[in-house]
Order: C-alpha cells, then structure tokens, then sequence
C-alpha cells in the first residue's frame, strides 16, 4: 500500500490503500519505514532534493488499522514504541526538504506522519484531532508534545476531552500547521511548490532545518540561537552553492544550485 516514486530530485511517498482511509497496520508502516530509508538512501546520492507525502482516496489517512486487534491481544508498546516511534523520529531527521499535503482525516498515528514533516500544507477541509475519548485511549504519536507546543494547554486538553475535530482552516489559523487551501487546488499547488524547492540550496535548507529542531528542543535563546546561525553560515560560506548564490547575486541572474 505504499509506494515511492523518485524524478526530478524529488521522492514522492504515497499511502495508497484508499479502500481503508489509508490506516497503517504493522506491515504498511514496515512499508512506509523502507521507503524512508530508500529516499533517504537516494538522497545520499543526490538524486533527492524534497520529499512529498500524500494519501489517495478520500483522506490522508485515518490512523492505525485496527482490523483483526482485539483489546485482549493489542500491544500497545509494541506498535507506538516498537513501529511508529522509530518511524516518526526517521521522518523528522530526514536528510532534505519534506512536504506533506493533506486532506480528509488525519488522525492517530496519520496525524503523527504530518506533524513529524517539515511543512504541511492542508486542505481546507480536512479533519484534525484526537477522537480517542470515544475509544477509551488518548493522543498518540507526540500529539501531546506538538498540541500544546502549537495550540497551548487549553486548546490540547479541549480538543481531547471531547474528541471534536478540527477543519484545515481551523488548524491553520490556530497554528498547528503552515498553510490551507481548496481540496481541488491542494496536490497541485503542494507539487509547484515542492519542484521549486528541489532545485534549491538542499544544504542550506537542511542547516535551518537542524537550527530549528535544535533551538525547539533545546529552548535556546536568541544569542545562543544566533550564535549557530554564525556557525552554520560560516560552514555554509565555503561550499559550492553559496558561491553559485553570491556570484549569481552579483551577477544579476537566476543561481543555479546543486544541492
């Protein structure tokens, strides 16, 4: 149910079991680790410059599958700790660029593949949230982490203990993710915006990529966030694309970089 398609120094991931709303059980997030590690493999090579991830049907995908688990017998651990963890935590440390679009439901461990990508665009009305009060169980995936990192205490606890959902535009607006737009427009305008990164300075992206992570998780303020600035430009300024930039900036065209 997943695939990867690699050209034009992007790799697209596709969730593609829309029979199922995309849910992932243990062996369609083996699937969706390999095509990680593939991508991140050609991007080693160069031949990968951003990533998209998408879900075909009528949602993004809907969580776990639950098919065939009976309460009596599910392992919990196994799958967050053992499967999706380890999974999210290789999403996040993705050596380019990633993008997701999103559409219909979100939820569980699908909301978890969104909020471990870099930028994700939505459709205006997609569905995000925890509906776990209605099973019995709570937010998974680092969706606590992020809820109240994005949306602050009360929105989270809110949004937990009656399980409504958000729309795109909502989620937008309240800053969970970067921008929303119409269903129809959602896929096309996310591929032109993801083609125009790939041809960008890949490893510039990824320095502010890692100089975000790092000022988030370690809360650094702004001297010490400025002093890695310093750091990464320093290291930045001796390598091939930083030349290409500043010599097609002085030039007056268009640079032309290699990532």
């Amino acid at each position: 149910m997943i695939e990867l398609s690699i050209a034009g120094g992007i790799a697209e991931i596709v969730l593609n079991a829309p029979q199922k709303l995309n849910s992932l059980n243990e062996e369609a997030l083996a699937e969706l680790d390999k095509a990680y590690d593939d991508a991140a493999a050609a991007a080693g090579r160069g031949e990968v410059r951003a990533l998209l991830l998408r879900g075909e049907g009528r949602a993004f995908c809907a969580g776990r599958d639950i098919a065939g688990v009976t309460p009596e017998s599910d392992d919990a651990q196994a799958y967050l700790g053992g499967l999706v963890e380890p999974l999210l935590k290789k999403m996040a440390a993705f050596p380019a660029p990633t993008f997701a679009a999103a559409h219909g439901a979100c939820l569980g461990v699908g909301l978890g593949l969104l909020l471990a990508t870099d930028v994700v665009y939505v459709a205006e009305n997609a569905k995000f949230g925890s509906p776990f009060a209605k099973l019995g169980a709570t937010l998974d995936s680092g969706g606590h982490w992020y809820f109240t990192e994005r949306l602050g205490m009360h929105r989270t606890l809110d949004l937990i203990y009656t399980a409504e959902l958000m729309s795109g535009s909502e989620a937008v607006a309240q800053g969970l993710f970067s921008r929303a737009m119409p269903e129809e427009s959602l896929l096309s305008t996310t591929r032109e915006i993801v083609e125009r990164v790939a041809t960008g300075a890949t490893g510039a992206f990824v320095a502010s990529k890692e100089l975000v992570a790092h000022i988030r998780d370690q809360r650094l303020g702004l001297w010490a966030s400025m002093a890695e600035e310093n750091s990464e430009q320093a290291r930045l300024c001796k390598t091939d694309d930083y030349a290409e930039g500043f010599r097609a900036f002085q030039e007056k065209r268009a640079p032309v970089f290699k990532g």
